[in-house]
């Protein structure tokens, strides 16, 4: 485990970049032009991030970014 100190402002722009990437990998997995490996690899990078992001968010901030266990859109397809 690793500890790091950040100050308030600091704190909110990992709060900005983490929801971004979040954001961004969202919408990578509803995207049908991507191959399904790459969602994989996706999605478990977005747990790693979602993890992060738990440790600043409050519980309302974090449900927005909450995914289902059995949601894959791609595998729809």
């Amino acid at each position: 485990m690793l500890g790091i100190l950040f100050s308030e402002k600091e704190c909110k722009e990992l709060d900005y970049l983490l929801r971004k990437e979040m954001d961004e990998m969202l919408l990578d997995l509803d995207d049908h032009r991507i191959d399904k490996s790459i969602k994989v690899a996706i999605s478990s990078r977005y747990k790693v991030i979602f993890r992060m992001y738990a440790r600043l968010a409050s519980p309302k901030e974090l449900a927005k970014y909450v995914i289902s266990p059995n949601y894959q859109s791609w595998n729809e397809s």
